[in-house]
């Protein structure tokens, strides 16, 4: 596969994930551009696993840009719930994006049923789709607890109440710099730059 140039489209309209992605493509030296300022819509997520929605999404993008485009599907998996809220991470979270709401429903789900193991993970799929070539996917996770009652500002999504293995602090509380390296998307991201290397 050549290497990337230019610009590509980062398949997202969320904001943080936009910033954390072009964060992790700047040693590729492209730009990255989102979605949403090129004013293209987002595909519906029909898919039930992470990998199936990141390549629905990467493709919609690539196809209606003619660009290189890159997508993440990410989520929360939290194994005494039967691996919820997984895909449907984002929607746990409701139309207005109220995650405070969807990390409450992660507690009370484990407090209903008296679980003991809070043990959690992040997954992330990127699916890179480049106009004429095979769609790629890349997995990555970082595993954890949950914790309550949420610690921290920082982040977003469910980093308040996500303490990774081997540290003292939640994704919440860490900046965007300390958190990075740790996340399941910088893991995702290590295969896909050793395959474009």
């Amino acid at each position: 596969m050549p290497l990337l140039t230019g610009r590509l489209v980062v398949a997202s309209h969320n904001s943080g994930k936009v910033r954390e992605i072009g964060a992790l493509l700047a040693p590729l030296g492209v730009e990255a551009v989102s979605a949403g300022a090129l004013g293209l819509p987002e595909p519906e997520e029909t898919e039930t696993t992470f990998s199936g929605n990141a390549r629905l999404k990467a493709e919609a993008a690539a196809n209606a840009s003619g660009l290189p485009a890159l997508s993440d599907d990410s989520g929360l998996e939290v194994f005494a719930l039967g691996g919820d809220p997984g895909v449907y991470s984002a929607r746990w979270a409701g139309p207005d994006k109220d995650f405070r709401a969807a990390m409450e429903r992660v507690w009370r789900e484990l407090t209903e049923k008296g679980a003991t193991d809070l043990s959690a993970r992040f997954v992330c799929a990127l699916a890179l789709a480049v106009p004429g070539q095979a769609t790629r996917v890349f997995e990555g996770e970082a595993r954890g607890t949950i914790v309550w009652p949420p610690r921290g500002e920082k982040g977003f999504g469910y980093d308040p109440i996500f303490l990774a293995n081997g540290q003292s602090r939640t994704f919440g509380e860490m900046t965007h710099e300390e958190k990075l390296p740790l996340t399941h998307r910088a893991r995702a991201f290590e295969q896909l730059l050793a395959a474009l290397a």
